[in-house]
Parts: C-alpha cells; structure tokens; sequence
C-alpha cells in the first residue's frame, strides 16, 4: 500500500507542474473567468439598449461585434 505522501506516477499525457506553476495556472484561469464575465455583462447591457439614431444603432453593433470576438478568443 503506498504512503500518504508518496507521489503517484504521472498518467499519460498528463503534465507534472510545480505548486508554483499550478497555482499560476488557477490565477491565469480565474482572471480569464473574470474577463468573460465583465465582457458578457457589457454584452447585455449593449443588446438591452434600444435607440433610433442610426449612427447609435452602427456604434452599438460595432462594439457588440468587437466585444463578441473578444469572448470568443477567450473560450
């Protein structure tokens, strides 16, 4: 029976990181968790706009366009 403290062996295609480099790793994916959720609340505060300027309704689908890439680079 292996000890608490022993290391199991890797499986294949699994990396081994240092506690270092895990928990930069949860940082890095926290903060893109973060950006995506600031990036779809704009989202929905664009789409929940409603105008009849049409140089307005041009502005707003740009930045809905941009900001829809932006989270898809992010996925």
């Amino acid at each position: 029976m292996a000890s608490a403290t022993e290391k199991k062996p890797p499986r294949p295609g699994e990396v081994l990181m240092t506690e270092a480099e895990r928990r930069q790793a949860v940082d890095q994916r926290a903060a893109n968790e973060r950006r995506k959720q600031a990036l779809n609340l704009q989202r929905e505060n664009i789409l929940s706009q409603r105008t009849s300027n049409a140089s307005r309704r041009a502005a707003l689908a740009s930045a809905l366009s941009e900001i829809e890439q932006l989270i898809k680079a992010l996925e």
